[in-house]
């Protein structure tokens, strides 16, 4: 199986046909909570300022129909389902409604969940992350599937100091956390205990007391309440107090008395010394107060829905997972869990079913220094992909082409009018001026010298110099004429080009990118990078 992959599909697909059986070390999901919301991508213009270019990254909606009774009885029928699943899943219309949107939620989580503990190695874990819209159907569902007792902890993380859902009469308190759902798939989970560092409250009142070289330590009882072995001796003339006996054995006290780490009392009482810069720190509880949230000017932040920060997810890789394990992410955004699992040398899996996501993703990596190898399945790689992308859907189509030029995409096609924009490249030929060229693309059949005239109408009303049209389909003749008839640009570098610049999904497959001044591209391009006036393109 290959790893570090980003998969572009459905993950019920892409795990049933890609990902086999006990094959990931841990898997991480993030899905969308029914929460009848439409989570939006707002983009930030090259200067950091908010762009109009707000993009709908998917609509967190669910509705009883036909692809949920197929699922349901897919369930009913599947030979990895077990009996009790299948009998939830037959009482849980009665709980929660026949055919409602929860229970089309409910059902999608189900089926891709199955899939998920297939995949998941004996000693794997699995984060659910969720918040309070399903996440008590969600807990009986992961329940149901592996197994009550291998529930490790309900994971309270504080994701933000206040919120604005409480107000005078609100009648409810403010809502603050997520829920993050911890199971393994059986009694021997990879487990590596997270510490958090010492707070200086805690090292006042525990590490006070500092020795001839500077060191805090504090003093720690070797008593216990209870019995265990060879713990009733006497050491050195003393006892335990009465009730109590000794934590360790005779010869782990000896062993800690040559080693200088044994205090003695005025009645001769030994203690533990226990050294502050010994000590790995606290060990994390259920409840992760300490992880901040993003901050609306993290440099993190990407604008993408339900984005976690980094801290996150490293702390839930590195507890249940080892370097060179497999990390999956099958709801993976904007790839949070992908980034932390590269740094932490780990093989990872994502997969995402928006274009969108996967070019965020791809950004995100190639930014990473050092980048790392890595490879997109479901992607077009040649004409005949992305005509077939193009047929499915022609916004997946769209962002696709423009993410694959090095461009960002604009607007939300879905919703209001067409604006005749559906992405940007920046560009500075000017002393701290940034200029947008602007993208158009079609993905029809039948491209026309309209297009072309339409485009031309675009640059001008928004005052660009120049733009980029891409079409699936070869231009026709007057298409070239009318772009020749637009003109050229001339850039304060001294240079001209042409205003209008038509380029055909194969020749962009092909290597060929717009050609404009030296850009800036939100975007890394999936094109090999184009050098203008002899130097690289500059990405931010």
């Amino acid at each position: 199986m290959d790893t570090n992959v980003l998969y572009y599909g459905d993950n019920l697909e892409i795990l049933r046909k890609y990902i086999p059986d006990s094959s990931a070390d841990l898997i991480y999901l993030d899905p969308p909570f029914n929460s009848k919301a439409t989570y939006n991508v707002l983009f930030k213009e090259p200067t950091g300022e908010s762009s109009q270019a707000q993009i709908s990254a998917f609509e967190d909606t669910w509705h009883w129909g036909l692809e949920s009774e197929r699922a349901l009885q897919e369930i009913a029928a599947s030979p990895i389902a077990s009996a009790e699943v299948k009998e939830f899943m037959s009482v849980l219309p009665k709980l929660v409604g026949k055919r409602t949107d929860m229970m089309a939620y409910l059902t999608m989580m189900c089926i891709r969940l199955l899939e998920l503990k297939r995949v998941l190695r004996d000693t794997g874990s699995i984060y659910l992350h969720c918040d309070a819209t399903a996440s008590h159907y969600l807990k009986l569902l992961m329940d149901t599937i592996f197994g009550v007792a291998n529930l490790r902890n309900e994971i309270i993380w504080k994701r933000t100091t206040s919120h604005g859902d409480w107000k005078q009469g609100a009648r409810q308190l403010g809502r603050v956390h997520d829920s993050i759902l911890f199971y393994a798939k059986g009694a021997d989970n990879t487990w590596n205990t997270p510490f958090i560092p010492f707070s200086a409250e805690q090292i006042e009142k525990q590490y006070y007391k500092v020795d001839a070289e500077g060191r805090h330590y504090r003093l720690v009882t070797p008593t216990a309440k209870k019995p265990g072995g060879d713990t009733s001796y006497e050491w050195k003339g003393v006892r335990p107090p009465k009730g109590r006996y000794w934590a360790y054995t005779k010869g782990k006290m000896a062993e800690m008395d040559r080693q200088g780490l044994l205090y003695y009392s005025s009645t001769g009482q030994p203690y533990i010394i226990y050294y502050l810069d010994d000590r790995p720190g606290v060990a994390a509880q259920s409840v992760w107060t300490d992880v901040p949230p993003m901050s609306p000017t993290s440099k993190e932040r990407l604008g993408y829905p339900t984005q976690k920060p980094e801290a996150l997810l490293e702390r839930i890789i590195q507890s249940s997972s080892n370097e060179g394990d497999i990390v999956l992410d099958p709801f993976c955004g904007c790839g949070t869990a992908i980034v932390a699992a590269q740094r932490l040398n780990r093989r990872w899996i994502g997969i995402d079913i928006t274009h969108l996501a996967i070019g965020l993703m791809k950004w995100r990596l190639k930014n990473m220094t050092p980048m790392p190898s890595f490879k997109v399945v479901g992607e077009p790689i040649d004409l005949t992909g992305a005509i077939e992308l193009a047929d499915q859907n022609k916004y997946q189509f769209q962002w696709w082409a423009v993410h694959f030029i090095g461009g960002q995409p604009y607007g939300d096609k879905k919703k209001g009018a067409d604006t005749g924009i559906d992405g940007y490249l920046y560009y500075m030929d000017e002393k701290d001026k940034i200029k947008k060229a602007i993208i158009s693309v079609k993905g029809g059949k039948n491209p026309n010298v309209s297009m072309i005239r339409d485009l031309g109408h675009v640059i001008d009303r928004e005052k660009s110099d120049i733009g980029v049209f891409i079409t699936l389909e070869k231009p026709t003749r007057p298409m070239l004429e009318e772009a020749a008839m637009k003109g050229f640009y001339h850039s304060p570098l001294g240079k001209d080009y042409p205003r209008i610049q038509i380029l055909t999904i194969d020749e962009i497959l092909q290597g060929k990118l717009p050609d404009i001044p030296p850009w800036i591209a939100p975007i890394a391009p999936s094109a090999p990078v184009r050098k203008t006036e002899g130097k690289a393109t500059k990405m931010l």
